[in-house]
């Protein structure tokens, strides 16, 4: 099959599509031709050296897939269009998934768009839910609300009847939060999330902070969370930062999780794809739900997705459709 490789760590330049070995599904899996797959951080991370795949994962790029099953598995037909995150090997014209995994793409939706949901929404929903144990009248504050995590947290946040806070640094990725839901949109980069907090809150904080930057908001993370309240922290794209306190952990009794999905167990992966789907399935087929998209690209231009990405220049989500007419194999 073909699959977009790379040969050393580095830049977005050392990928390009290449000859792979098909995938061979173990019982219980799905072998999946895959229409289209989305970008994630992880992927970024990856090609850089510095997030290996888990022992057993594919070391092809790609978390998630849109495609149609080959071969009939544990209630999945030939034809059947399913999508679902994976550990890895999403970039490539085939890929396995545990059939618990997997879930059927709504009618509605484009192989293109259902690529979008998986990572973004599963993430979203393990932190929120599962972990945060949010609740309708809570708040919570998302930080990179444009992202693709972000946009599918503040749609879930509201349909719980959450209030929901968000930061993005830009005004067209705050528009877009205040459309998707968003409460309260605040620009990082003009203005401190903390004060804004402490004055909207009436000095009393949100209940749930879903941070994906890190150890650079740490502190002004904890002071914007009520007594009892939940840090969710998925990411570190803020980088290294000194003056970390941890005082306020316990005289506020609050809880801290970090979490990441690629590396979660799966039979709670199965789990919570399945709570998921109860969940949010129905949501995604009348409309209330709808993955964010910023631009749909051929995989053959992997490299500029890579890039674009890595500016955090994306408003949602980036897919990879594999135009798969183009190949001969």
């Amino acid at each position: 099959m073909k699959a977009v490789l790379y040969d050393q760590s580095g830049a977005p330049d050392v990928l390009y599509i290449g000859d792979a070995p098909d995938p061979i599904p173990v019982p219980g899996e799905l072998l999946v031709r895959v229409h289209a797959t989305a970008l994630n951080r992880a992927d970024l991370l990856q090609r850089g050296g510095t997030y290996p795949p888990p022992p057993g994962a594919s070391p092809i790029l790609g978390l998630e897939i849109a495609g149609e099953v080959v071969h009939e598995t544990a209630g999945f037909r030939v034809g059947d269009r399913v999508m679902g995150v994976v550990t890895g090997g999403a970039y490539a014209e085939y890929c396995t998934i545990p059939a618990g995994m997997a879930m059927h793409i709504p009618e509605r939706f484009t192989f293109a768009e259902a690529a979008a949901i998986p990572e973004a929404f599963l993430t979203a929903y393990l932190n929120l839910f599962t972990f945060g144990r949010l609740q309708a009248g809570e708040s919570v504050l998302i930080h990179a609300g444009a992202s693709g995590v972000g946009t599918a947290a503040i749609q879930l946040a509201k349909a719980v009847g959450a209030r929901v806070f968000v930061t993005a640094g830009s005004e067209e990725k705050l528009t877009l939060c205040q459309l998707l839901g968003a409460d309260e949109i605040i620009n990082y980069k003009i203005e401190s999330f903390r004060e804004r907090i402490k004055t909207s809150t009436q000095g009393r904080g949100v209940n749930m902070i879903l941070d994906f930057i890190g150890e650079s908001y740490w502190n002004d993370n904890l002071a914007s969370l009520v007594r009892g309240g939940r840090l969710l922290l998925i990411g570190s794209m803020g980088g290294k930062s000194d003056g970390i306190t941890i005082g306020s952990i316990m005289q506020k009794n609050l809880t801290v999780t970090g979490t990441t999905l690629r590396a979660t167990p799966l039979d709670q992966k199965v789990r919570l794809t399945t709570e998921f789907s109860e969940f949010a399935l129905d949501r995604l087929i009348r409309g209330e739900l709808r993955p964010v998209i910023d631009r749909v690209m051929s995989w053959t231009q992997v490299i500029d997705a890579h890039r674009l990405m890595h500016a955090n220049a994306n408003l949602g989500k980036i897919v990879l459709t594999m135009d798969l007419h183009t190949l001969h194999r």
